[in-house]
């Protein structure tokens, strides 16, 4: 009999640390945890607008306690690296743009992270347009005056951006190439500051994100010419694409998307994408963003999310290259 206890006991442990993994990683789940959501630019921005709304739903899903985390600066490497250097457990996510996992790639000479290789890819959930607006006392009405006043006076007109390698500042060198036109760059540190001086009449031209433009159009003190994006946006329905305006093909659009650190366990990774993929289908989310002409992108999670964002990478790469312009 003590052989035969003796076998069984030897057994019993034997297998248990076979088991206790799988044990484990079956229980993984954020329910209940806090959750700290990373937002790589300050308080009150383009991607603090979508960030917001999304962590207090995702709260909501995993009954978690949502942190958000404003860590600006450098394009928003500095706190898309916070999130690369974090522990994949879930518990630190960040919610990366177009810039910090497309752009600055190819724009910073000495990125602290690798935007493929250091993080997971859970979701792309909003996007929008590049707006191109102008001040109303500029005689044009439509991008092809624009081009035409551009060609008649090269290298007068300028045209301010939210900075040196922004998706505004790209997308407008992109459209000097297809357009053949000459126009000056002024960046600016911000949206703000260039909007400021677009109405003032310090610069003519300003491409930039839509929402940032969006309460100006709307209010008279600017005029919208054209969109960057695939189709029309339902909060300015008469301002066509640039390429309904005559450049076939032409599209930018600066989009946001929720990461986490390399190595996350599987588990974690599909319930993040499957409650962030229900969130930005749902008509509460859409709600919050659509009037402020930012566009939630509905079941772009995981695998098809990456391939999307190496995609971007090749195509931002060249708007870089063609600008001629890199950060140290």
């Amino acid at each position: 009999m003590r052989r035969r206890e003796f076998l069984k006991l030897a057994a019993v442990a034997a297998s248990a640390p076979l088991l206790a993994p799988v044990t484990s990683a079956g229980a993984q789940t954020l329910t209940g945890k806090q959750i700290r959501v990373v937002v790589p630019f300050p308080a009150g921005g383009p991607t603090d607008i979508v960030a917001r709304p999304l962590a207090q739903m995702l709260g909501d899903e995993l009954k978690a306690v949502m942190v958000i985390d404003n860590r600006g600066g450098a394009g928003g490497s500095i706190g898309a690296d916070v999130v690369a250097k974090s522990a994949p457990d879930g518990q630190t996510i960040l919610v990366g743009t177009v810039g910090t996992h497309a752009i600055n790639s190819a724009l910073y000479r000495k990125l602290p992270y690798d935007a493929l290789r250091d993080f997971t890819a859970i979701a792309m959930v909003a996007q929008a347009p590049v707006a191109v607006v102008v001040h109303p006392s500029l005689s044009v009405a439509s991008l092809a005056d624009l081009v035409a006043l551009a060609k008649t006076k090269p290298g007068e007109l300028n045209y301010g951006s939210a900075g040196v390698g922004t998706p505004g500042h790209l997308t407008a060198e992109m459209f000097k190439s297809a357009a053949g036109i000459n126009i000056q760059h002024v960046p600016y540190k911000g949206s703000a500051p260039a909007v400021t001086d677009l109405i003032g009449g310090q610069i003519q031209i300003m491409f930039d994100p839509l929402q940032s433009v969006l309460s100006n159009v709307q209010g008279g003190k600017l005029r919208a010419l054209a969109l960057s994006g695939k189709a029309r946006s339902a909060v300015v329905p008469d301002v066509p694409t640039i390429a309904e305006s005559g450049y076939d093909n032409f599209e930018t659009t600066a989009w946001w998307g929720v990461f986490a650190p390399a190595g996350m366990p599987a588990a974690l990774q599909e319930e993040l994408t499957g409650n962030i993929e229900r969130i930005a289908a749902s008509e509460a989310f859409r709600s919050k963003l659509e009037p402020l002409g930012v566009t939630p992108v509905i079941k772009l999670g995981g695998a098809a999310f990456l391939d999307v964002q190496r995609s971007e990478i090749s195509k931002w790469a060249k708007a870089v290259q063609d600008a001629g312009v890199s950060i140290d």
